[in-house]
């Protein structure tokens, strides 16, 4: 039971009250005790005498009849001159009901949108059949930490204060890429978004992955700023890889980079307190080992993303040490 912040009583607190009257206090000494009028007291003693228990129990607010309620048939009229897509006014003005009823039976129908009436767009999935074939690079805006912060202790206080005079931590930004085939990731940290550090970082990927035995074909990313730079599509052409850009508006394109950033918000950035960034830094190296190497992963079968790559016990060996 979801109880208002500010309610008076809450079941146990009636209980109690009811108690107190029971006991041979009077209503109003009752109310008082609980912060309530004594009509609200004799309420629930006369629902306790009733009911029992579970007449202190929450009630549903909706009344138990409609005075008027819609007939069945407008109802299936509206909905009928909906799927024609007709809008709200030329539905009310047709049928001769009000717009705020046809609102409310659109909006129990599922149909209060227009695009509501259009079939659901399937889900496409996709994958590569070998690893390297693609790859997704994405970049996630960090609060630099110099401290403790809200989502541990819960206090906000201050914070926007402190942006505002220019006294804040910053940022920085996770740079991150995905192997879409094994689900392999590489993540770093950089201190802005900017093209430079857009070229480093998509060097360093294509390293990590030469050095496990995979050669990289292509990097998709979205539309920032740094990927549609001269200096990105120059790098990405001395490294052989052929650029392609998602959809505009489109994040789900790029959806495994996406999900990828959720699993290293819950599992490493936010999943314990840290007393400064470079302590959160420090530890992403540990943390995608484990993601690689040891974590299953729910995409590929519970399978660990390492295993995709059919390696060699010496080559697991040598590389895992």
């Amino acid at each position: 039971m979801n109880m208002h912040k500010n309610a008076r009583l809450t079941p146990l607190g009636r209980e109690r009250m009811i108690l107190a009257m029971r006991s041979g206090q009077t209503p109003e000494a009752a109310a008082r005790a609980a912060g309530v009028c004594p009509r609200t007291a004799r309420k629930w003693l006369k629902r306790f005498e009733a009911e029992g228990p579970a007449g202190l129990i929450d009630r549903s607010s909706r009344p138990h009849k409609l005075r008027r309620p819609t007939p069945a048939a407008v109802q299936e009229e509206i909905v009928a001159l909906r799927r024609q897509h007709l809008c709200g006014k030329q539905i009310a003005k047709r049928v001769g009901v009000s717009p705020a009823t046809v609102s409310r039976v659109l909006s129990a129908a599922g149909l209060s949108r227009m695009k509501d009436l259009d079939p659901v767009e399937p889900v496409r999935r996709y994958e590569r059949e070998t690893p390297g074939e693609l790859i997704h690079i994405d970049i996630k805006k960090l609060g630099r930490i110099d401290g403790v912060g809200h989502r541990i202790t819960g206090d906000r206080r201050g914070q926007s204060n402190r942006r505002g005079r220019g006294q804040g931590p910053g940022w920085e930004f996770a740079h991150v890429c995905v192997d879409d085939a094994s689900r392999i990731a590489f993540a770093e940290m950089k201190g802005d978004e900017k093209a430079a550090s857009a070229v480093d970082f998509l060097k360093a990927a294509v390293a990590y992955y030469r050095n496990l035995g995979v050669t990289i074909a292509r990097v998709m990313t979205d539309n920032g700023a740094c990927y549609k730079a001269f200096a990105f599509r120059d790098a990405c052409r001395d490294l052989g890889l052929k650029h392609i850009r998602t959809k505009p508006y489109t994040p789900k394109t790029n959806g495994k980079a996406e999900r990828f950033i959720q699993t290293a918000l819950r599992e490493w950035a936010y999943a314990r307190p840290y007393h400064h960034s470079d302590k959160r830094t420090a530890r992403l190296p540990g943390w995608l080992h484990d993601y690689n190497w040891h974590r299953p992963h729910g995409g590929i079968r519970a399978k660990t993303p390492i295993s995709r790559l059919d390696l060699s016990e010496d080559n697991l060996l040598r590389l895992h040490s």
